[in-house]
């Protein structure tokens, strides 16, 4: 193994520092609260809105097809144990 110049190391220090430094930088950006609240909100949106701004139908109304089956189910629960 041939014995590296003091230059060639420190520029590998420096440059493993800079690679640790992004990498830090990546991890606290995605860490964020705010921004993983704004990634969340974002993934909802894109769930019921498609790419152009007009409403996925299809997905509102299974989400509204499930909220009003609950309720029916619940109703009927209620009433069968009064």
């Amino acid at each position: 193994m041939a014995e590296e110049r003091p230059e060639s190391l420190e520029r590998e220090i420096e440059e493993t520092r800079e690679r640790l430094a992004a990498t830090i930088d990546q991890l606290v950006d995605r860490t964020s609260p705010k921004n993983f609240v704004r990634r969340e909100i974002a993934s909802v949106k894109a769930t019921f809105i498609d790419e152009d701004g007009n409403p996925r139908t299809e997905n509102i109304l299974k989400v509204v097809g499930g909220v009003a089956g609950l309720v029916a189910v619940l109703v009927v629960i209620r009433r069968v144990t009064r």
